[in-house]
């Protein structure tokens, strides 16, 4: 990589943009899934392997969100991926607002306020995702575990994506992590809703024009 691009990623002036975007998204992302969880109709896979491994650890889901997180990240290792300031902060973050959020959150017996808990988190998640991601800090540690693996392996990203997916949910599942219409729904419209959303969100770097060589005299 030459000085100028090292530039395009060194855009000071958007630097303070892309930190609170960051920070905020992911405390969203928290919040989204504090909403999933209250819904009680079914989690993400990730949440609902997280789900399972509180229930039998005792311990609170975002509390386990950290540690997997963390467990994850270690798996970059042999992978040769290099985390960045978002990939850190991912797995800190998240974590802490899930556990904060569902504090708070006021559970609901009524199905329609779990419909709309349900559809709530999952429209945040999108939103969340596009603003974390859209700051250009580096990948949240699942994604970067994903990425690694198809680079490594050379197989496609779908491919790669789709068997870590389908092994965390069954190895939550079997843990007894909350499996249901939410789980399906949210497989079907994440994708969508972070395509709508991340261009939104996207912070577009300012690169520095080259500076021209004077001609050979």
């Amino acid at each position: 990589m030459d000085f100028d691009s090292m530039m395009v990623h060194m855009d000071w002036k958007t630097l303070p943009r892309r930190i609170v975007q960051l920070y905020i998204g992911l405390l969203l992302y928290g919040l989204a899934g504090a909403l999933q969880v209250r819904a009680g109709l079914g989690l993400d896979p990730w949440d609902v392997l997280h789900q399972g491994i509180a229930r039998r650890a005792h311990l609170g889901i975002g509390t386990i969100v950290i540690i997997v997180g963390a467990v994850v990240l270690l798996g970059w290792i042999p992978l040769r991926q290099r985390p960045g300031l978002g990939t850190v902060s991912n797995v800190v973050l998240v974590g802490v607002s899930m556990n904060l959020s569902l504090l708070w959150l006021p559970h609901l017996q009524v199905l329609a306020g779990r419909i709309a808990y349900l559809l709530g988190g999952i429209v945040l998640c999108g939103i969340a995702t596009g603003m974390y991601i859209g700051a250009n800090f580096g990948p949240g540690p699942r994604d970067g575990l994903m990425t690694g693996l198809a680079r490594r392996t050379g197989r496609s990203i779908r491919l790669v994506r789709t068997g870590l997916e389908v092994t965390v949910l069954l190895t939550g599942w079997l843990l007894g992590g909350s499996v249901g219409i939410g789980t399906v729904l949210f497989a079907v419209v994440i994708g969508p809703l972070t395509q709508v959303f991340l261009p939104l969100f996207a912070v577009q770097p300012v690169s520095r024009p080259r500076r021209q060589l004077a001609p050979a005299t």
